[in-house]
């Protein structure tokens, strides 16, 4: 399951590493604890609204790319493949060849 404490967490610490932030600059900044702000990035924690505008100002960063990359992130979490289980083709297969073989048996 996807929680999206997580995505934000992780959006959150990406875009602090890529700026070359270190996560006491980000909370200082932001004028959050330092343990919270941790804990909101290893996704331990839920982040207001009013934090998270904080650490995005802190950033330097539009809340809304933050939420976008985390909606993001979520749709690829929860993407279904396409494809059909392996175990699934080679049941059916089966299920097909031994119909097939029923159905010739049938008609000698």
């Amino acid at each position: 399951m996807v929680l999206v404490r997580q995505e934000i967490g992780d959006v959150l610490r990406d875009l602090r590493t890529q700026k070359g932030h270190t996560l006491r600059q980000v909370a200082s900044r932001a004028s959050v604890a330092l343990g919270y702000l941790s804990e909101v990035e290893r996704g331990q924690k839920e982040v207001s609204s009013e934090i998270l505008a904080s650490v995005a100002s802190a950033l330097d960063v539009p809340i809304s790319q933050i939420m976008r990359e985390v909606a993001d992130r979520m749709e690829l979490a929860e993407h279904i493949p396409d494809t059909v289980p392996v175990e699934f083709v080679a049941e059916q297969s089966l299920r097909n060849f031994n119909l097939q073989l029923d159905l010739s048996d049938a008609r000698h």
